[in-house]
């Protein structure tokens, strides 16, 4: 099969480099990808949201599958658009896609179904979104409905910050449409856990857990970014966990959809939060492969990928079981001076010839300039992926790979995967 993936981040590279392992595939394309991915695989420097220009390439490559990356063009309607030029597409489509693109609507989902999740409120006027935090207790959580690259949730600690996140967001629009309705809930204590899931319609097939690290700084402090490191599998969480989580939440999700008339066909992602109490509570949905998560994850897959994919397109996922190596994958992320505020771009990169002697290396925000030299491009610059028999061994090799790398100003948190070092529940 002749196989294209559409993105250019961190989770496109593992997309790109899982689908190399596949004996089924024929050649792969990334559009518009990144030069870690163009050194795997021929890249075309066409924009995501370039919904026409996609399908013109995807005719002329006769591609047999596109694998949409990235959650805007879900939002959009990529999947729509292609499907209705003979495509075969991974991804929901756009109605099942609102299940990301609008907090609102997943939040009013969970309650009409009784799926477990934070008390909530929502609201489009300023005023009466301050009256309601004026009553609650802190912390409590603000998100902006629309998408934001992951930088539309804030835990408000004060009173203060709840109003100024308020006003920023409803007022000020930093943050722009996706602000216009926000969701007031209530802060829940415990530990993450996400659970990447291959769905297609009511038939789930849960993949194995990872767990993210939001905050920038170690020790879960500062502002929440797209995702600073992640590791699976989490040996301190109880297989039962993810047994209970599977069966309350993403079974019982996916036949929501289904009854509301969206049917969701895809890669179904749940942010969960693990209560002291050992009970899973969603915090988010993603209509897509998590990042950093799918980089944990597909290098832990053993069931061949395309078959999976295959299986959710034709509407046959019932007929595959997921098969798991027993081996700790930890993902360290090295990220740009400044982010997730403003940070510079075009900052030189060094030392990923030595980095990569001692792991997988996954490029999230870099470039080429026109000397070949490779510099920073984004926010998230690498993902860092450490391989082992244990967490410790993993994050060995992580780490030891970091420490290769030169970045003027780079940051990486060093405290990836220690929670599964500590027995939780």
């Amino acid at each position: 099969m002749n196989v294209l993936v559409i993105g250019s981040g961190g989770r496109e590279h593992a997309l790109v480099w899982a689908l190399g392992r596949s004996s089924q595939v024929t050649r792969i394309f990334c559009a518009p990808g990144n030069p870690g991915i163009a050194e795997l695989v021929e890249c075309a420097p066409i924009a995501v949201s370039d919904f026409e220009a996609i399908a013109e390439f995807a005719q002329q490559k006769t591609i047999d599958l596109v694998i949409v990356g990235p959650e805007d063009p879900l939002a959009d309607g990529i999947v729509d658009v292609l499907q209705s030029k003979g495509l075969r597409v991974f991804g929901p489509n756009q109605a099942a896609a609102e299940i990301e693109a609008s907090k609102v609507f997943m939040k009013h989902l969970l309650r009409k179904y009784d799926i477990p999740t934070a008390a909530y409120a929502t609201f489009t006027e300023i005023g009466q979104a301050l009256d309601y935090v004026r009553q609650q207790p802190l912390p409590i959580v603000i998100k902006a409905d629309g998408l934001a690259a992951g930088k539309g949730v804030t835990i408000a600690h004060t009173l203060a910050e709840a109003e100024q996140t308020l006003h920023d967001v409803m007022v000020e629009q930093k943050i722009g449409a996706s602000g216009q309705q926000v969701v007031i809930e209530e802060f829940m204590q415990g530990q993450e856990m996400s659970i990447l899931a291959f769905v297609d319609g009511e038939t789930v097939r849960a993949c194995a857990p990872a767990q993210d690290h939001k905050p920038i700084f170690d020790g879960d402090q500062g502002p929440n970014t797209g995702g600073m490191g992640t590791y699976s599998p989490l040996p301190h969480m109880s297989e039962s966990i993810v047994n209970e989580a599977v069966r309350t939440i993403l079974e019982p999700t996916a036949k929501a959809m289904v009854a509301e008339g969206r049917p969701f066909k895809g890669l179904l992602f749940a942010g969960l939060m693990i209560t002291p109490d050992g009970k899973p509570k969603v915090i988010e949905f993603n209509a897509r492969f998590g990042d950093p998560e799918t980089q944990v994850v597909l290098p832990r897959l053993q069931t061949d990928l395309l078959d999976v994919l295959n299986a959710v397109v034709d509407g046959k996922l019932e007929h595959i079981q997921l098969q798991w190596s027993d081996q700790v994958a930890v993902c360290v992320i090295v990220a740009s001076e400044g982010y997730p505020a403003a940070y510079r771009k075009g900052d030189l990169i060094e030392g990923l010839a030595e980095a990569s002697n001692h792991a997988l290396i996954f490029h999230a925000g870099t470039a080429l300039q026109h000397d070949g030299a490779l510099v920073t491009n984004g926010g998230r610059v690498l993902g860092v992926l450490g391989q082992g028999e244990s967490v410790d061994e993993a994050r060995k090799q992580a780490y030891e790979a970091v420490r290769c790398i030169r970045i003027a100003g780079m940051q990486y948190r060093k405290d990836i995967a220690t929670k599964a070092l500590v027995p939780f529940v």
